[in-house]
């Protein structure tokens, strides 16, 4: 900690929280004007300690060249939080833009009390964003959105009306009058989503979506790693949320053009590869390794014993045939399949118990009535967020 700080709110506090790292943030909600880390946060409602001056919900913005949208994003924010009754912080993070987007956010935490600036040292992309201002954000509720303006932030309030009466853990918006291309945008999303629905077991009408409320819990157990922002319904499925959709306005790009193309459809695939992979044997890898190397093993056993059988019985020359290939590189993949099961176990079990990472989820726990020596009864009931 430096010996001396400028006083809250100055601009040269300011430009000192601009220049910090990326992991840390200027939060005037905790009066003192300091940089704290980003798993701050997280880590006091991990552990249940309420944080003096928590904010009820957190809206979490990533951005990237959104100059011309960002004044008029944060007027839109200021607009549709402001009259509800929960408290609430901004916290829009900038992902490395090589416009006037920093200087803006610069100029704005000075204005805006309720805005916390993350500015990150290069362009990582969504999903480091998005991971980046949920380890900042301190809310007991998140909502996500983009800063290009097409999500409506005057829908805010109804995805967390929704969250509440359907006590759900998670809400994803529906754009169900979405404004985009209909060949380059909209087919290629409704493919990609019934294709992630059947794949995931998570039905939903918009995966693409980014408005989304989130409860605090739910996100302290998510990871993201690559891109898999886009499969948030699904890891939050794996982690057994309850998740509920709500249909939203969607408006046409105002300012600048999509960072995204048809391109994305490859690795949308590979992403879901992965998120199929985590949901079916995330902590049993053996089980699918070990199905394709008993496999393997069987049908490369099998062909030599056949050709053994030639061999001996009839006397035919196997040295030349492919089918002896065949049964060797299988015997041999079949062997590499089972390893790899084995490291997957071993690498399963270092994941979860360096991390004290439990392979289950409680919702609550709930005890019975107790009888004491006098033959009164006393009910204890323990329990956990959802």
């Amino acid at each position: 900690m430096a010996e001396s700080a400028a006083p809250p709110g100055s601009a040269a506090a300011a430009r000192a929280a601009a220049d910090a790292p990326e992991s840390a943030v200027r939060d005037p909600a905790d009066g003192d004007g300091l940089a704290r880390g980003p798993a701050a946060g997280i880590a006091s409602s991990k552990q249940g300690v309420e944080e003096p001056g928590r904010p009820d919900l957190s809206v979490v913005v990533p951005l990237y060249n959104e100059e011309a949208s960002l004044p008029h994003l944060i007027e839109q924010l200021l607009g549709a939080l402001r009259p509800l009754p929960q408290s609430f912080e901004l916290v829009l993070v900038d992902d490395g833009s090589r416009d006037g987007t920093p200087a803006l956010l610069r100029d704005q935490a000075e204005r805006v009390p309720e805005l916390v600036a993350v500015l990150l040292r290069r362009n990582y992309g969504q999903t480091a964003a998005m991971a980046a201002g949920f380890d900042v954000s301190r809310g007991a509720v998140i909502v996500t959105l983009d800063g290009d303006l097409q999500n409506d932030p005057a829908d805010i309030p109804l995805l967390l009306r929704r969250l509440e009466e359907g006590s759900l853990d998670l809400v994803s918006g529906w754009r169900h009058q979405r404004q985009d291309a209909a060949l380059s945008r909209l087919l290629p999303s409704l493919l990609a989503n019934r294709l992630i629905g059947s794949v995931t077991g998570v039905k939903l009408h918009d995966y693409g979506c980014s408005l989304k409320a989130y409860r605090r819990e739910l996100v302290s157990d998510l990871n993201l790693y690559g891109e898999l922002h886009r499969f948030l319904p699904a890891l939050a499925f794996i982690e057994g949320a309850r998740i509920g959709e709500i249909q939203v306005n969607h408006h046409p790009r105002r300012y600048g053009k999509s960072k995204y193309g048809i391109d994305r459809t490859f690795r949308v695939l590979m992403d879901l590869l992965t998120i199929w992979f985590m949901k079916r044997f995330l902590t049993r890898p053996m089980h699918g390794f070990g199905f394709l190397g008993l496999l393997c093993l069987g049908f490369g056993l099998a062909t030599a014993l056949w050709l053994v059988g030639e061999k001996l019985l009839l006397g035919s020359d196997i040295g030349n045939r492919p089918l002896l290939l065949m049964a060797v590189l299988s015997i041999l993949s079949g062997v590499q399949l089972f390893c790899f099961g084995l490291l997957g176990e071993l690498q399963m079990r270092t994941y979860h118990e360096s991390q004290g990472r439990p392979i289950y989820r409680v919702r609550a726990t709930l005890r019975g009535r107790h009888t004491s020596g006098d033959g009164s009864t006393t009910a204890t009931a323990a329990v956990l967020p959802r």
